[in-house]
């Protein structure tokens, strides 16, 4: 009979919470969970006007037709939907996707159009095929907060290039990548959203796109284009994607989650050939398939619906949106701030005076019933402290009026304080975070 050992016991002044830390892989010290989660749960209660979550608006969608539909596929086609599928998805699916990547002028092989779950696992995806640690990854400054947590998972170094009303900056990024090549370090792709950008709210100049693929290619550095907003401009204009100047060169990623429903979870990832089929591997490997369900929703959804007339309709009720935080924000905020003007999307990207801090004035905002998200998630390198993110993409107008008028007068106490006593919050360097969807 085995002696019964005795509990391990903690070595006398630590006090892990966790006793499981020391199995824990190295690259999980790259997960950080966001700061201000408890705050949002705090921030969704009806009394608090949230300008922080990019929730789409659904309100417009025909649930009374997409009811009956799905309990039609249910019925007809319950056996095919509710069972495994492939890891390439769903091939009707695939091909009405070549179809919506027309509209910005790309032109697919269904074969080479890899479905997903989200936009957020082709991401996840692409960074595990080519990102080993230490490797380096050039994104916007600021850049999409998922993107950045999936970076910082597999433990990429991130170097920001400045953004200006037109994108993404040329002269920033050939300077970024000539000092990542100075110093040895290996640059394994260019991380962009080049259409009405999370969180900058604006949009990649098309005389520039050429360009920015061309420094790409003399560097020899792959090009990954996130492109949830493109179809949503306002205008109705859609910008040629950078996947349909450069397709040997440009991994793109797609997603419903905007146009359609982002509760089903769809999205896609189009990729050169060899690179497709490590794709499939990789999504093999992380969801053996993706829902079949929910791609035939989506794929029946596709082929019943005027699909473009709802995302024309979508794209008036944001802009509708738009307008009101752009006419709030010049009527309330307080002189020393600036903003940007997006043509589509979900997003404006808001700059205050010189000794505001916004992620330290989040909670006195909340306070206030008024929620935003700061800027320094959206930096990898803790800047952002002066920016917020505001979105207007799903209160009404008179919800986001209100919330500027509230976010206007924590700002203005802010700037009373500073001028009474002086900048009194340190700043404090934040990193990427995981993301959610408040955040999202």
């Amino acid at each position: 009979m085995s002696e019964k050992r005795p509990a391990r016991q903690p070595q006398s002044g630590h006090h892990n919470l966790d006793p499981h830390l020391p199995r824990y892989a190295a690259r999980t010290a790259g997960m950080t969970a966001s700061e201000i989660r408890a705050l949002f749960a705090v921030a969704s209660r009806p009394e608090v006007v949230s300008l922080a979550g990019g929730m789409p608006n659904l309100a417009a969608l025909p649930l009374d037709s997409l009811s009956s539909q799905m309990a039609e596929l249910i019925a007809n086609d319950g056996l095919v939907a509710l069972q495994y599928g492939s890891a390439h998805g769903v091939p009707a699916l695939r091909e009405q996707i070549c179809e919506v990547m027309a509209l910005e002028d790309i032109s697919a092989h269904p074969d080479d159009v890899v479905v997903t779950v989200g936009s957020q696992m082709g991401l996840d995806m692409v960074t595990r095929l080519f990102c080993d640690p230490g490797d380096v990854v050039i994104a916007e400054g600021p850049s999409y907060v998922g993107a950045l947590g999936s970076f910082a998972a597999y433990q990429a170094e991130v170097v920001h290039v400045a953004m200006d009303d037109q994108g993404l900056v040329p002269e920033g990024l050939r300077e970024a990548l000539g000092q990542c090549r100075k110093h040895g370090k290996r640059v394994k792709f260019l991380y962009t959203i080049p259409n009405f950008h999370n969180p900058a709210g604006v949009t990649l100049a098309v005389e520039r796109r050429a360009e920015i693929l061309e420094i790409c290619r003399e560097h020899d550095v792959l090009v990954v284009e996130d492109n949830p907003y493109g179809l949503l401009g306002f205008d109705g204009q859609t910008y040629p994607a950078l996947r349909s100047v450069d397709p040997d060169n440009v991994v793109y990623l797609g997603s419903f989650s905007k146009t359609f429903a982002s509760g089903l979870r769809v999205g896609w990832v189009l990729a050169p050939h060899a690179v497709r089929e490590k794709l499939v591997l990789a999504a093999e490997s992380a969801t053996l398939c993706p829902p079949t369900l929910n791609q035939l929703v989506v794929s029946r959804y596709l082929a019943t619906h005027d699909w473009k007339g709802q995302i024309k309709t979508f794209g008036e009720n944001y802009r509708e949106r738009r307008d009101a935080i752009l006419s709030a924000l010049e009527q309330h905020m307080p002189p020393g701030c600036s903003w940007t003007h997006p043509d589509g999307g979900f997003y404006v990207w808001v700059t205050v005076p010189e000794g505001v801090d916004t992620k330290a004035m989040l909670p006195r905002a909340v306070t206030a019933r008024v929620a935003y998200a700061s800027g320094t998630g959206f930096y990898a390198d803790g800047f952002g402290s002066r920016q917020m993110r505001l979105s207007y993409c799903y209160p009404t107008p008179e919800r986001i009026k209100e919330g500027v008028r509230r976010l206007a007068a924590v700002l203005e106490s802010e700037m009373d304080l500073m001028r009474t006593f002086g900048s009194v919050n340190p700043r404090v360097v934040s990193g990427p975070e995981n993301p959610s969807p408040d955040t999202a």
